[in-house]
């Protein structure tokens, strides 16, 4: 089953909760995969949601998702950056861009681009594609 990757930088975590929280049914049966802290944060706000959680950007987890990206095991990522704030492990979240557009991803970097991306139907179509699939859904 592939992946929704949901990741946010320190400033814009709560934008992000709040995002998926208005969201929650239409994810429900989707396979996710966050950052560490991200991650904790968004399973607090809907514990509904199963989401796996890797290394924190910093530690890692921006490259692990690439990884995944690269293994054709992610469909969209969400990342609201902060663009004002410099990062440590800017070169990771760049690489993670940079895997996007190469395995042509929907990349979505801001509420505005996330939401026409999950509200276009794309989710909708994972699943289905995965039930066709036979992977089924979380439950």
């Amino acid at each position: 089953m592939r992946q929704l990757a949901l990741i946010a930088h320190d400033a814009r975590k709560d934008e992000l909760v709040a995002f998926v929280e208005a969201r929650a049914r239409m994810l429900a049966d989707a396979a996710i995969v966050c950052t560490g802290t991200t991650g904790g944060r968004i399973e607090q706000a809907c514990p509904d949601l199963r989401i796996e959680r890797v290394k924190s950007g910093p530690l890692g987890g921006d490259q692990q998702i690439g990884a995944r990206i690269a293994e054709g095991r992610i469909w969209a990522v969400i990342f609201f950056v902060d663009p004002l704030t410099p990062m440590p492990h800017d070169v990771d979240v760049k690489a993670l861009m940079r895997l996007a557009s190469v395995y042509d991803i929907p990349l979505a970097l801001n509420a505005s681009t996330a939401a026409l991306v999950l509200d276009s139907g794309l989710v909708e179509r994972e699943l289905a594609r995965d039930r066709e699939a036979g992977e089924g859904v979380l439950s």
